[in-house]
């Protein structure tokens, strides 16, 4: 019952684009939250991800699993893509991915520029986050759903090209100063 107030009170995510400002904040949403919901949904709140670790257990709530176990699979499908760019190796424990799965990354991997392909691959998150989305608007997976929406949305508004290329270049710079001091010693 308690879930009715919560998603009543929480504003539509439908629609949001990376131009448009949040109507509401993580935190705020937390906040309603803890109003509403059980300690075990609290504590399952808080534990959402959108870089679940390696070795996670199951939480108890199918759209969660879904969500880590498919999140895990894709961090992996790029690592692997990307290692053969590099033409390196890369040990994803025997596990296969689907062939859309590794287009999509390579789809990815061609884009030239970093903020593009990081934006593609946000949009690809958020389109399998919706296929998890419950028929129930009013359950707890609904809420997990919202709370992981949320978070995808407001990481594809921090996203900043000048901030992105200044970060670049002083990592960039780092590397080459480093390689350059080892070439020195």
């Amino acid at each position: 019952m308690s879930q009715y107030y919560l998603m009543a009170q929480l504003p539509s995510l439908d629609g949001m684009s990376e131009t448009s400002s949040l109507p509401i904040t993580e935190d705020r949403f937390y906040e309603l939250c803890s109003r509403f919901l059980n300690k075990k949904s609290l504590h399952r709140l808080s534990e959402l991800t959108l870089c679940p670790p390696r070795d996670t257990q199951k939480t108890g709530s199918n759209l969660i699993d879904s969500w880590n176990e498919k999140e895990k699979s894709f961090r992996k499908a790029l690592a692997t893509v990307r290692a053969e760019k590099s033409q390196k190796t890369f040990d994803v424990q025997g596990e296969i991915f689907s062939p859309q799965t590794l287009q999509d990354v390579r789809t990815a991997m061609d884009y030239e520029d970093p903020l593009t392909a990081e934006q593609y691959i946000t949009h690809l998150r958020l389109a399998f986050l919706e296929t998890l989305r419950p028929s129930d608007a009013f359950c707890d997976e609904a809420v997990f759903y919202y709370g992981l929406k949320l978070k995808l949305l407001a990481r594809l508004q921090t996203f900043d090209e000048v901030r992105g290329r200044e970060n670049y270049k002083k990592i960039y710079d780092s590397i080459l100063l480093k390689d350059t001091r080892e070439v020195k010693q």
